[in-house]
C-alpha cells in the first residue's frame, strides 16, 4: 500500500461526534499499551501522526485519522488498564460498542495482542461481540521482536485455540523490525475490496 497522505480528522465519544463521510473505517482495538498507536503509524509510515505514550491508558477518545483520501483508520481507546477509575473503565464498553455495531462505513477491525499476554476477559468479550454482530476482523500480535520464533509459534498456537481463531485469523507483528507489515495490509485490503463490492452499481 503506497501512503500519499495520512491526517488527523477528529476525536469523538459519540455518534453524534462521528465524522460525516461515505469511507470506509477500518478499526483497531486492544489493550492499553498493546501497541495500537505504534502498529498504526508503522503501516501509514509516520513516525507520531498517531501519538504515542508511555502512560497506558491515555488513549480514551475515539480517533479518526484519513488515509489517501479514500478509506479511515479509526483508533479505539485502549481498555483493561487498572489505574484509570472506575467510572471511565465503564464508559468504554458501551462508547466503543456503540462505534461497533452502529457505525455504518466500519468495514472491519483489527484486533491487537501482545504476544507475551494472555488474552484476558476483554478479548474473549470482544471477539464474541464481533462474531455476534457480524464484523469482519484479524487478530495481530503486536511486540513480536521481544520473543524468538519458536516461541512466537507456540504463543500463536495458544492464543488461537483460547479465543477460536482460524489458522488465517492472525497476523504477527512488530513495530521495530516491520514484521507482519505487509500482511496486516492484506487483510485491510481484502476487508476494503469486500467494501467495494458491496457497493451498488
Amino acid at each position: 500500500m503506497i501512503i500519499k497522505s495520512a491526517t488527523f480528522v477528529t476525536s469523538a465519544v459519540k455518534p453524534a461526534q462521528y465524522p460525516e463521510t461515505d469511507l470506509p473505517e477500518i478499526a483497531f482495538a486492544g489493550r492499553s499499551n498493546v501497541g495500537k498507536s505504534s502498529l498504526i503509524n508503522t503501516l501509514i509510515n509516520r513516525k507520531n501522526l498517531v501519538k504515542t505514550s508511555a502512560t497506558p491508558g491515555k488513549t480514551r477518545l475515539i480517533n479518526f485519522f484519513s488515509i489517501n483520501e479514500q478509506f479511515v483508520f479509526v483508533d479505539l481507546p485502549g481498555y483493561g488498564y487498572a489505574k484509570v477509575s472506575k467510572q471511565e473503565r465503564a464508559l468504554w464498553g458501551p462508547m466503543v460498542e456503540a462505534y461497533l455495531a452502529g457505525r455504518r462505513n466500519l468495514k472491519g477491525v483489527v484486533l491487537l495482542q501482545d504476544i507475551r499476554r494472555e488474552p484476558g476477559e476483554e478479548e474473549h468479550d470482544l471477539v464474541d461481540f464481533l462474531h455476534h454482530i457480524g464484523l469482519p476482523f484479524f487478530l495481530a500480535f503486536t511486540k513480536a521482536d521481544k520473543l524468538s520464533k519458536n516461541k512466537q509459534i507456540s504463543r500463536v498456537k495458544q492464543v488461537q485455540t483460547r479465543l477460536s481463531l482460524q489458522k488465517d485469523d492472525f497476523v504477527v507483528f512488530s513495530a521495530k523490525t516491520g514484521q507482519g507489515k505487509e500482511r496486516i495490509w492484506q487483510h485491510i485490503t481484502l476487508m476494503l475490496d469486500i467494501f467495494g463490492e458491496q457497493q451498488p452499481g
